[in-house]
């Protein structure tokens, strides 16, 4: 399973939110390029990127700071995923621009489905459908708004469209520190083929360790954030814990009972 530590931007700072809530922003660094290369120093093989400010407004506004980040990449084999205010084709052509792998859009997948899936079939593998969720249905505009479109049924169609995977974010466990939505995931996962990354909740390595169970099923990633910053998990025995090179699988019936 893949590990995504999480550098979410606002205002040129490395910040998280409490359940998407933009006045509960806590600060944990002025210098985004310091804490990317922290986690690359720790093993990340990836890096989560979010324009928040972006995510609100409807326009990039940390460009300068993502462009920094892949600037200090070199010849590093790190792949870098953007999301946040990509409501454009040009937006996400810029980034691919500056050297990142793969973007994230969730707004205008539900706003304008065709513009995006037009955007699957232009940049193979590099799209990424952000699907936050609300009680199963899909918010958008940086989480102010919940839509009328249900968390599974968009998933069902941006795999149609050829997107590259699925970002689910539940939003309600986002920055809480209260672990997974393993219920959420699964039947997501399972309602689709592409590879599904968990996002929101994740507050130590048992987290991750019992997100292995869903492996099966699609679960391939998870974003972890705020349990970096606070020190509940360590990148580095994270990753040598679920990631791809671990040792040794757990049973795959790791943390069923909780999951149903």
């Amino acid at each position: 399973m893949d590990i995504f530590p999480a550098i979410d931007l606002l205002g040129g700072r490395c910040v998280r939110l409490f359940q998407g809530d933009y006045d509960r922003a806590e600060t944990f660094g002025d210098d985004p390029v310091m804490v990317a290369q922290r986690w690359i120093t720790a093993g990340a093989s990836w890096l989560h990127l979010v324009d928040l400010d972006g995510a609100k407004t409807g326009e990039p506004v940390n460009l300068q700071a993502i462009a920094a980040i892949t600037q200090q990449l070199g010849d590093r084999p790190i792949q870098i995923q953007v999301g946040g205010g990509i409501r454009t084709r040009d937006r996400a052509a810029r980034l691919f621009e500056l050297g990142i792998t793969r973007a994230i859009v969730g707004t205008v997948a539900v706003e304008q489905p065709d513009e995006v899936a037009a955007w699957c079939a232009e940049f193979p593998g590099r799209i990424v459908i952000g699907i936050d969720a609300r009680n199963g249905w899909v918010a958008t505009r940086g989480w102010l708004e919940t839509s009328e479109v249900r968390a599974v049924e968009l998933a069902q169609r941006v795999q149609d469209w050829g997107a590259a995977a699925i970002v689910y974010t539940d939003i309600h466990r986002d920055g809480t520190l209260a672990g997974p939505n393993k219920e959420a995931l699964r039947e997501l996962a399972e309602g689709v083929s592409i590879p599904v990354i968990a996002s929101g909740g994740i507050s130590s390595v048992t987290d991750l360790l019992g997100l292995l169970a869903l492996e099966p099923v699609g679960v391939t990633g998870a974003i972890v954030g705020r349990a970096l910053y606070t020190g509940n998990v360590d990148l580095k025995e994270a990753i040598q814990a679920v990631g791809p090179g671990r040792i040794q699988d757990i049973p795959l019936n790791f943390g069923q009972e909780a999951i149903g």
